[in-house]
């Protein structure tokens, strides 16, 4: 009766020390998730920002695809469009109305190249090395970019960063506390067996063995379940959503999961090897004392 109330108990330990690492690998995971989807999104934002080149309405041809030459393989320049002064019309006319922007027969409506940049050169000191290069060019009459939103962005995401990466550190710490008492309370529960075992002479290795063997398989349980939960999870937010589809590439999933992975098999595994010889150097008195 005795034993089997104790494979019972060890049973329900078991149990309960997985649900609480999955749990733990779960928020750690959601956390580590949340922060690279914060990196992409601001890599992302940095992307879109656009800086205009308006050319004068006398270039000529040839000019115009050295420039289109030049531009993209500048190394700033991820992607560059040519929009032409009936093109860029078109589209005002759009948004004003039909031949709203003529003036007298006139179109004033420059051509221009669209020059989206890189997200390291999306600051204002990368710009102000390259901008006074572009106005030096005879036939651009002007370099156009949104230098107060550029400020804001590049001022705010360094803040949301940092808060982020306190937030993953601490959790961090959290998990481990967390998944060390889980692990620490499933070897304290056999505490005497453990030393019967030293008193009859086995080695330190010997006794470890078994207590490691079960905290990786609780480990590769919480992980598969913690990592079961991400992706189903993952998969519903690229369902949900086409922006966060493209936020949400395999990079991020890989790393996720990896994370977690790592986290629930070295954590589980190091916190009972720890667990099992600070029981192992402690004195009879302490061991049933404790």
């Amino acid at each position: 009766m005795a034993n089997k109330k104790r494979r019972t108990g060890g049973r329900f330990n078991t149990l309960t020390s997985c649900i609480s690492t999955t749990m733990v690998l779960l928020l750690l995971g959601v956390v580590v998730l949340f922060t690279l989807l914060a990196h992409s999104f601001s890599r992302a934002l940095r992307e879109n920002f656009m800086v205009e080149v308006l050319m004068d309405d006398a270039t000529p041809h040839a000019e115009l695809l050295r420039m289109q030459s030049e531009l993209r393989a500048a190394p700033y320049a991820r992607h560059v469009a040519f929009l032409s002064k009936e093109r860029g019309a078109e589209e005002m006319s759009k948004v004003l109305g039909a031949d709203a922007v003529e003036f007298q027969g006139v179109n004033p409506i420059p051509a221009e190249f669209e020059v989206y940049l890189r997200a390291e050169y999306a600051n204002r000191d990368s710009i102000a090395r390259f901008e006074p290069a572009l106005r030096k060019n005879a036939y651009v009459t002007d370099v156009v970019y949104p230098q107060n939103a550029i400020e804001a962005v590049n001022g705010a995401l360094p803040v949301v960063g940092l808060v982020l990466l306190v937030v993953a550190v601490l959790l961090t710490v959290v998990s481990f506390a967390l998944i060390n008492n889980t692990v620490r309370m499933s070897v304290y529960a056999r505490r005497e067996s453990i030393h019967t075992m030293k008193l009859a002479g086995a080695k330190w290795g010997f006794i470890r063995r078994p207590f490691l063997w079960r905290a990786l398989g609780m480990g590769v349980v919480s992980v598969l379940l913690a990592g079961g939960l991400l992706a189903a999870g993952m998969y519903f937010l690229w369902q949900l959503d086409f922006f966060l589809s493209r936020l949400l590439t395999t990079f991020v999933a890989g790393v996720t999961l990896g994370t977690v992975l790592v986290a629930g098999l070295l954590l589980t595994v190091g916190c009972a090897f720890f667990s099992v010889s600070r029981f192992l150097r402690m004195d009879e008195e302490d061991v049933f004392l404790k």
